[in-house]
């Protein structure tokens, strides 16, 4: 039984030039035009591309139709690289609807505008104050969330069940709106490649139980939910909700970046989750 349409729309952002996939700039545009006309064109968030390609994409698109795309800045960047790449997309064909960059003090003072800002949640003892300065954020009425990197990359590495799981219930808490990216590849909790990976569908529930139990979420419940492995147990889960919960869901999780878009949406499918598949 496919899932109600608003807990899959604008689900997951394209990634495909960032790792593991490193599609290069030309073939990541192409590819991202077919999926805006694929079946599928629901499901596909905006176009992810590090703040140093924006000039290269400006020219690449030339003068054809509207593209939205995120300006992504690994933690570290230096911010006026941020400002200089969503100034020179202005006037272009290519349309800016958002930033991602590092979670860093000062973001307040950015010359972004009204633009949504993305910031990377860190580890260590910046970790706790960098959710509560996004919290702190959105009740100033500013367009912040926070994001936490899923999969492991060479200075990063893999969040476990435990970490995942009180990001969902701080955020929860705090009542913050969430990204996360890297690593949901799949949509269910297995080992890829020889590398563990978090499921598409163990976040999804163990977000909706956590919000189900906001006031004080169980973190090793969240954790054994995203450790669960069959997918016919979280099929059936997200298969059951109604609009008013899948739409609760998508209110704290806005989206994710995933290098590869059609593979979570082809497991879908075949779970007969996702309506319209050919």
């Amino acid at each position: 039984m496919p899932v109600p349409p608003q807990l899959l729309a604008g689900l997951v952002d394209d990634a495909a030039v960032f790792p593991p996939g490193s599609a290069p700039l030309c073939r990541a545009l192409a590819e991202h035009r077919e999926h805006r006309a694929a079946w599928y064109a629901d499901i596909v968030g905006p176009l992810l591309v590090p703040a140093s390609g924006i000039a290269e994409l400006v020219a690449l698109t030339g003068e054809g139709g509207p593209l939205r795309v995120v300006v992504v800045a690994r933690p570290g960047t230096p911010a006026p690289d941020v400002v200089e790449a969503v100034a020179a997309a202005r006037g272009t064909s290519v349309e800016i609807v958002g930033v991602e960059m590092g979670w860093q003090e000062g973001w307040r003072d950015l010359p972004l505008g009204d633009l949504p800002l993305v910031l990377e949640i860190p580890r260590g003892d910046d970790r706790d104050r960098a959710l509560a300065d996004v919290r702190d954020g959105q009740q100033e009425g500013r367009r912040v969330l926070a994001k936490l990197r899923t999969g492991a990359t060479p200075t990063w590495e893999w969040p476990d069940e435990d970490e995942l799981a009180r990001f969902l219930r701080d955020a929860t808490q705090l009542g913050i709106q969430v990204k996360l990216t890297g690593g949901l590849h799949h949509v269910v909790r297995g080992e890829h490649d020889g590398q563990p990976q978090h499921g598409l569908l163990n976040v999804l529930v163990a977000l909706d139980a956590a919000q189900h139990d906001s006031l004080a979420p169980d973190v090793d419940a969240l954790a054994a939910l995203l450790a669960e492995r069959d997918p016919t147990v979280l099929a059936e889960e997200v298969a059951g909700w109604e609009d008013d919960e899948a739409a609760r869901v998508r209110t704290t999780l806005t989206a994710y970046g995933c290098c590869g878009v059609t593979d979570p949406i082809i497991e879908l499918s075949a779970l007969n989750l996702v309506a319209g598949a050919p």
